[in-house]
């Protein structure tokens, strides 16, 4: 049997205020090989981004562990490298300085991850922009640059939180293409939360279902398609219609369990 790079077991989260606890993530079970892409998709309010705050360790689950490599890293950081929904760019910072942040954070060779960054800079469409401000690059090269950034850290896994959300259609289609091509070629593991169905079609070797509050996996589904993918294949659209017949049925469901509880 394939050993698992990731493991996430039964994880349980609630948020705190005052004395109220909010139920957000439950029975939480994912298991992630080396070199998988796995979309997380799911309604807002679900527990997505909640569940990728506890991955990175930025919050700490009240039940359940993580294991990467069968090392127990549950609460702790620096182990899966995080790109947040916004690109987080410094606006005073180059686009290489930029790049550099996480290395400097850690204190780790800055000569060494400077080379490393050049040698990057092409592959992620930044050649040239290198003294660039934030501010003077498109939408789509924000990311690119937040991305190495991210890369820098030298993570197996990278887990990315809606990076394309807020990019216009043209610049989201090849980004979406872009990535697959980084993922190849960089030998990363990658785990992608969309609220888009098709992307993740497009995208991911599996789709993981989150729905509910608090949030848990209510369905997983193999995406057997080889790359190129099209839109307007007829298994594509297959795909498409079963995952938003699972959406709107487990939606249906939670509106139908609320409205049980306040009668």
């Amino acid at each position: 049997m394939e050993k698992m790079l990731l493991k996430i077991e039964n994880i349980y989260y609630d948020y705190k205020e005052n004395n109220d606890l909010l139920p957000v993530l439950a029975e939480i079970n994912i298991s992630v090989k080396r070199g998988e892409f796995i979309c997380i998709i799911g309604p807002s309010g679900c527990g997505k981004s909640t569940l990728f705050n506890i991955l990175v360790g930025l919050e700490k689950p009240d039940k359940g562990r993580i294991f990467l490599k069968g090392e127990d890293i549950t609460g702790t950081r620096g182990h899966i490298a995080y790109m947040p929904q916004r690109d987080l760019l410094f606006p005073w910072r180059t686009v290489m300085e930029n790049v550099l942040l996480g290395v400097e954070i850690k204190k780790e060779n800055l000569q060494k991850a400077y080379q490393e960054a050049e040698k990057l800079i092409p592959l992620f469409g930044l050649k040239g922009f290198e003294n660039h401000y934030p501010d003077q690059l498109s939408g789509g090269m924000r990311q690119r640059a937040a991305l190495l950034r991210t890369v820098l850290t030298h993570n197996d896994i990278l887990a990315l939180d809606e990076p394309f959300g807020a990019l216009d259609a043209l610049t989201r289609t090849t980004m979406q293409e872009w990535i697959l091509s980084i993922q190849e070629k960089l030998d990363k593991t990658i785990l992608f939360i969309t609220h888009d169905i098709e992307e993740a079609i497009l995208l991911a070797d599996r789709i993981i279902i989150l729905n509910g509050r608090p949030g848990r996996i209510t369905d997983k589904l193999k995406i057997d398609l080889q790359p190129p993918r099209c839109r307007t294949d007829k298994v594509f659209v297959d795909y498409r219609e079963k995952l938003l017949e699972r959406l709107s049925a487990e939606d249906d469901f939670n509106k139908n369990t609320e409205t049980s509880r306040r009668e």
